[in-house]
């Protein structure tokens, strides 16, 4: 019992005490009185006995003080013990969900995973985690994000069986305890199906409906290491965990047992998410140039600048690897600047028709002083904006179209030119094309790479090129990889192009030394109007590991 509550307790039985014995008093002084008031009467005598009369008085007194006393005594330990229980509750449970929090949780896993194991029995750990949830807060506000977060809790509660422990870990993370028979573990992989068909309702609230996908992630408790230096309860959260990031990882809105190979993945993931961090800071992300080509003139007109990383442990890292994770550990802005920065003070020996594309990640497009920032580096780095091509990707357009429309106007305003990247594969509609100012389309590789050998291919891009002719738009063919592609693309008129036909991603000194021989630097006094030499390339490994990845 806390120290407070005993001596309250104390002071209770004291004043219960007093009141008892004034109560005797009272009636002993009473039997007196009385007897008094009695014999005076018989005597005819008309005068009370006055000091037994003030020691009644004075009783009565005593007793109502001491009561009230009692009672107020009474109610302050009973407003102290409610305020212990709320403490307590506060300790063990989600306040906004009311579900157990992860120090409660252990305890109870600890105690259950000793209770409920054995040949055929078990415990399974389900690791749950919204996707994508910071964009629900960001996009939307906290209010949506709460009632998400609330609505998601009960759901899975209403699904949970009766033995079963739903904690709400931090976030947007929740884990599920559940028993279960070893012979009838597919009731797991039921449940966990359950659970995402039911998070996938809209939520709604206030009048505006939202949509949230889960990844899950499973563990059992046969799979506990016994050699782990973490408890039992710890180590099964944990494999449980890992399973929900494979989950992610696999794609999101899926569920995935824990295996033992998920660990070492995850290690890595971790060991590169550190790396990344490590190589932002050092500046080992560096920019790779890609000849952009006039095909009707065969002269190049520009470079697409793409990103690599020089690791000194992994040696040159491919984008697709180190972006997606760059974007989730929220350093691809800072590592975008970076390789804009190094782009413009390359691209500044260029000769000066030469334009450079830069890619912009979605992420960065969530800041509202995303467009504010590239122009202060262009007024830095005193590079012309009409040589800036910004490409964005159709993903952009369904996060917050408006202020998607905002950072346009102000980068054309200021002579940045505006793409929509791979177009085609993001479900971007002809009035969102419309309304905004883009001055180009990149035709995605996808559609590009695959001509003259399927004529739904050749017919979708020809239904683009005509759009776009429609919408007064220039194209830009991706992923001309051989001069078979190239010569199906003669059909379609005047468009710029790029791809492996006309060499690889190269580093900027390379660059520099191959427009020094075209006579193509900003300092030759008199540029030759020759384009570079084609390079086509066949090495399928240098092709599949660009990818088509950008520089965030």
């Amino acid at each position: 019992m806390p120290r407070v509550l005993r001596g309250r307790k104390g002071q209770d039985l004291v004043t219960l005490g007093v009141v008892l014995a004034a109560i005797a008093l009272f009636v002993a002084t009473a039997s007196n009185a009385l007897l008094d008031a009695a014999a005076t009467a018989a005597n005819g005598d008309s005068s009370p006995n006055l000091l037994l009369t003030a020691a009644l008085l004075l009783n009565i007194a005593l007793i109502l003080l001491g009561w009230n006393r009692y009672k107020a005594l009474t109610g302050e330990i009973a407003q102290h013990r409610r305020l212990e229980e709320e403490a307590r509750r506060l300790a063990d449970y989600d306040d906004l969900t009311g579900c157990l929090n992860r120090r409660s949780l252990a305890q109870l896993l600890d105690a259950m995973l000793q209770e409920r194991t054995g040949r055929k029995r078990a415990v399974a750990a389900i690791a749950i985690d919204l996707d994508n949830f910071k964009q629900v807060n960001d996009l939307n506000g906290h209010a949506m994000g709460d009632a998400v977060l609330s609505t998601t809790a009960k759901r899975i509660i209403d699904l949970l069986p009766e033995e079963a422990m739903i904690a709400r870990l931090g976030g947007d993370e929740f884990l599920c305890v559940v028993p279960y028979n070893t012979d009838a573990s597919d009731r797991i992989d039921l449940l966990a199906t359950r659970i995402i068909e039911q998070i996938s309702r809209p939520v709604v609230h206030q009048g505006s409906a939202i949509e949230v996908t889960i990844s899950i992630g499973s563990a059992s408790s046969l799979q506990i290491d016994p050699e782990s230096k973490e408890t039992p309860a710890q180590d099964l959260m944990h494999k449980a965990d890992i399973a929900m990031y494979h989950a992610k990882k696999k794609g999101k809105n899926r569920f995935y047992w824990f295996e033992p190979p998920m660990e070492n993945e995850l290690r890595f993931r971790n060991e590169l998410e550190a790396g990344i961090r490590r190589g932002v800071q050092a500046g080992e992300f560096v920019p790779y140039y890609e000849q952009q080509i006039d095909l009707d003139s065969g002269r190049l007109v520009g470079f697409e600048m793409l990103a690599r990383w020089d690791s000194p442990e992994l040696g040159m890292v491919t984008p697709e690897i180190f972006i997606p994770i760059a974007e989730e550990i929220g350093v691809i802005a800072q590592m975008s600047e970076q390789l804009i920065e190094a782009a413009f003070a390359d691209a500044s020996q260029w000769d000066p028709e030469l334009t450079l594309s830069v890619n912009i990640s979605p992420v960065q497009m969530r800041d509202p002083w995303f467009a504010q920032k590239i122009l202060k580096l262009l007024v830095k780095h005193r590079f012309p904006a009409h040589r800036l091509e910004i490409e964005i990707t159709e993903t952009c357009l369904h996060e917050n179209i408006g202020m998607v429309r905002s950072m346009i106007t102000s980068l054309r305003n200021q002579g940045v030119k505006v793409s929509l990247d791979d177009f085609g594969t993001g479900y971007a509609s002809l009035s969102q094309l419309r309304s905004l100012p883009f001055d180009r389309l990149k035709i995605d590789r996808s559609f590009i790479r695959d001509l003259n050998k399927q004529d739904s291919n050749d017919k979708l891009v020809d239904a683009i090129i005509s759009m776009s002719d429609g919408l007064k738009l220039p194209i830009t063919a991706e992923g001309i990889e051989n001069a078979d592609i190239l010569d199906a693309l003669g059909r379609w008129g005047k468009l710029k192009g790029q791809g492996y036909h006309y060499g690889r991603p190269e580093p900027a000194q390379r660059v520099l030394e191959r427009l020094a021989e075209a006579g193509r630097l900003a300092n030759d006094a008199a540029s030759e109007a020759t384009a570079l030499p084609l390079n086509p390339v066949a090495n399928s490994d240098d092709k599949k590991a660009d990818g088509g990845s950008r520089a965030g």
